[in-house]
């Protein structure tokens, strides 16, 4: 396969990947205004090697940032793996000998070469101004330690690539703290029964740039490049292209108020009721009808161009969410190649009723009916229809 899913790229805590600077740039160049005169915190990021930290060292000035504090969680695969950045005596040293977790914190950045600009050659020296500090931490480095839970209340925006088994669990901190954040994830957490309400309920939503393809990540020397899309780069480092990443945001940006042109009309025949949801199904977001006034099922990937000022969010295509108006009984999934099995795997999505078996398309077999599923499907209506 060209690229990994970050679902199944991300087994683990000790999966550590690295996301690339253009990647960050590309999308925080959006957020701007909200980081004036604030406390920035990438609390799942080695400074060494964090292009996080990278970023927000060299545009401390330019954002106007009050503070910015980085954490490094104890085993890092990076940990002081190479020292780009920094080059301390007694803390390289004390840092490279056993992996320990520690914290940067930023409170300057000078332009030291005085050319009017701040780049690597000026953060290199950020350690040997007296304002900023490096210190081992007491606990492991983990997010969910109550040293890093200390450090996450004094901060107002919290950026990073959050470990993706963890993706939950990090996410209902930040919420409980009512932390603004933006942090990269898996598309497929949309459909967590933990992530899904809040997006709902307009408390997360999608960020501007990725809405499509792969993005390169960094990954540590152990990891296994058994994929097409990797590369090795001069210096040995390992980098591996990951498919299905978003960023999660609950900060302002402008795509949420940009409006989406519909032109399609409805018709009954090209737009077909589901079975166990009150909902007619659009295979692709293009495709939402202007005139119709109902519920409707589209793909989740309609998220990444939601206005919430022009549809609101009812459900989500999956058991948990108990919005299905059926339940049906054990069935008989037909495979594409006529194998046939009993599932109950009907239940958990959006069924359509048909009357006559589809070609080289898997169904399913209820009492002698046939139907078909669609993958997951967010249930959604346009404001201001008067039901």
């Amino acid at each position: 396969m060209a690229a990994e899913s970050l679902g199944v790229a991300k087994k683990n805590r000790a999966d550590e990947f690295y996301t690339q600077l253009t990647v960050i740039e590309e999308e925080l160049r959006h957020y701007r205004q909200h980081f004036k005169d604030k406390v920035v915190l990438c609390n799942c990021d080695d400074p060494y090697e964090s292009n996080f930290f990278k970023y927000f060292a060299m545009n401390f000035n330019f954002l106007g940032l009050q503070k910015l504090i980085a954490t490094c969680y104890a085993g890092s695969p990076f940990a002081g793996e190479q020292l780009s950045l920094f080059d301390v005596i007694g803390v390289k040293e004390r840092i490279t000998s056993d992996r320990q977790p520690h914290k940067i914190e930023i409170t300057e950045v000078l332009d030291l070469n005085e050319d009017g600009a701040i780049d690597l050659a000026d953060v290199e020296y950020l350690l040997k101004n007296s304002k900023n500090t490096l210190t081992l931490l007491n606990s492991d480095g983990d997010f969910r330690s109550a040293e890093c839970i200390a450090l996450m209340k004094q901060t107002d925006i919290v950026v990073t690539n959050p470990p993706f088994s963890l993706f939950r669990e990090y996410v209902a901190q930040l919420i409980s703290y009512e932390k603004k954040f933006i942090i990269i994830g898996n598309i497929n957490a949309i459909t967590y029964k933990e992530i899904f309400p809040l997006i709902r309920d307009n408390k997360i939503w999608l960020g501007e740039s990725i809405h499509s393809g792969d993005r390169e990540f960094r990954v540590p020397d152990h990891y296994p490049l058994d994929a097409a899309g990797y590369r090795v780069d001069k210096q040995g480092k390992k980098y591996i292209r990951v498919k299905g990443v978003r960023w999660y945001t609950n900060l302002d940006i402008p795509l949420r108020h940009q409006e989406l042109t519909l032109y399609k009309k409805y018709t009954p025949e090209e737009y077909l009721q589901y079975d166990n949801y009150n909902a007619i199904n659009v295979n692709v977001t293009t495709d939402i009808p202007y005139d119709y006034d109902g519920a409707m099922g589209v793909p989740i990937t309609f998220l990444d161009k939601l206005n919430p000022e022009q549809f609101e969010i009812l459900a989500i295509t999956q058991s948990w969410d108990g919005n299905a108006s059926k339940i049906y009984p054990q069935q008989t999934q037909v495979s594409k190649t006529g194998s046939k099995s009993k599932v109950s795997k009907l239940n958990d999505g959006a069924a359509i009723k048909v009357d006559t078996p589809p070609d080289n398309e898997v169904y399913y077999i209820v009492d002698d009916e046939y139907y078909i599923k669609t993958y997951c499907r967010v249930i959604i209506r346009r404001k201001g229809v008067t039901q």
